[in-house]
C-alpha cells in the first residue's frame, strides 16, 4: 500500500512538473511576442516558439538564462505582392535572463547564431508578377512534382541546371494594353487568348535584392518531353517575334532587406514550389525593436 501511495505521489509530482514547465513556457513566450510586437510596431503578435527537451525542460533553460533554440514566426507586409509573406528567425543560444523577460526590459539580446528566412509561396509570386496561377520549379533536388507531396507545385519535376527555375502561368500572349505592362507586338484580335507558357529563368541574390531574369522558353527535355505532358497543361508555342515580351512577363526584382532583425541574406533557393531566402548571423546581439526593419 505504502509503495503504491509513493508512485501515487511520483506521479502527481511529476504531472505538476510538467504543467508549471508548460505554463511558465507559455508565459515566456506570450511576453516575448508583446515585446517584439510593440517594439517592431506590428499589427498582431508574432509566433514565439521555445524549444526544450527531456534533459533541458524550459524551466531550467529560464533558471539559466539561456535557451537553446527560440524561434520565431510572423507575416511581413509587402506592398509588392499586395500583401504579407511569412518570415522567420531561428535563434540558437539565446541569454535572457527571466527578470528581464518578466519586467519587459528585454530589448537586446545576445545570441550565438540566427538564421533569418523569408517565404514567397506561389500566391505572392502570382500576385507580383501578375499572373495568379503562375507556379515555381527549382532544379531536380526540389520536391515539388506532381504527386503533390511536401508542397510540391504541381508542376512535372524535371533536371535543370543549378541556379535555374522554371516558371509556369497563364498569360495572354497578345494582350491588350491594358493587361500587361509589356507592350507586345499588333495582331489580330481572335489572336487574344490567354495560354499556359513556360518559361527557364535564372534565380540569383544580389546583396539585398533577388533577381528572377526569364532566359528562354521551356519546350521540354528528354527526361520530360513537353509531348508527354496533358493536353490541358501543354505549354503554348511562342512566337520569335513576341518572345522577349513573354520573358519579360517572367522577369522581376525582388526586395529583399526586411529579412528578420536587419540579417543580410546570403542565399536564395527555390523549394517545393517556394522561393526562400535566408540570411545566417553568428555572435550578435539582436535588438527585439527590430524584428521587421531592415
Amino acid at each position: 500500500m505504502y509503495f503504491r501511495r509513493l508512485i501515487i505521489g511520483l506521479l502527481c509530482l511529476a504531472g505538476l512538473a510538467v504543467v508549471l514547465d508548460f505554463g511558465v513556457a507559455a508565459y515566456s513566450e506570450y511576453r516575448v511576442s508583446r515585446l517584439l510586437r510593440q517594439g517592431s510596431g506590428l499589427g498582431s503578435d508574432p509566433e514565439v516558439t521555445f524549444r526544450e527537451s527531456i534533459l533541458h525542460p524550459f524551466v531550467s533553460q529560464a533558471l539559466d538564462g539561456e535557451f537553446e533554440n527560440v524561434k520565431i514566426r510572423t507575416r511581413t507586409p509587402r506592398t509588392d505582392v499586395q500583401g504579407s509573406i511569412y518570415s522567420e528567425a531561428d535563434l540558437r543560444g539565446v541569454r535572457l535572463p527571466m527578470r528581464d523577460l518578466v519586467d519587459g526590459v528585454a530589448n537586446r539580446v545576445p545570441v550565438d547564431e540566427v538564421n533569418a528566412t523569408m517565404r514567397f509561396e506561389s500566391v505572392d509570386l502570382g500576385r507580383l508578377f501578375k499572373i495568379p496561377d503562375l507556379q515555381v520549379l527549382g532544379p531536380s533536388t526540389d520536391k515539388s512534382d506532381g504527386s503533390g507531396g511536401s508542397g510540391g507545385s504541381g508542376i512535372t519535376s524535371t533536371q535543370l541546371k543549378p541556379g535555374l527555375i522554371r516558371l509556369a502561368g497563364t498569360i495572354s500572349l497578345y494582350p491588350d494594353s491594358d493587361d500587361s505592362a509589356v507592350s507586345l507586338s499588333t495582331v489580330p484580335t481572335t489572336s487574344k487568348s490567354k495560354q499556359v507558357v513556360s518559361v527557364l529563368a535564372e534565380l540569383r541574390l544580389d546583396g539585398d535584392q533577388v533577381h528572377i531574369i526569364a532566359t528562354d522558353i521551356y519546350r521540354g527535355s528528354d527526361s520530360s518531353p513537353a509531348a508527354v505532358v496533358p493536353e490541358a497543361e501543354k505549354p503554348a508555342v511562342v512566337p520569335e517575334s513576341e518572345k522577349a515580351a513573354v520573358l519579360a512577363r517572367f522577369t522581376r526584382t525582388i526586395d529583399v532587406r526586411d529579412l528578420p532583425f536587419g540579417i543580410m541574406p546570403t542565399k536564395v533557393q527555390a523549394l517545393g514550389g517556394v522561393i526562400i531566402v535566408e540570411g545566417t548571423a553568428e555572435n550578435v546581439v539582436l535588438d527585439l525593436d527590430r524584428l521587421q526593419q531592415p
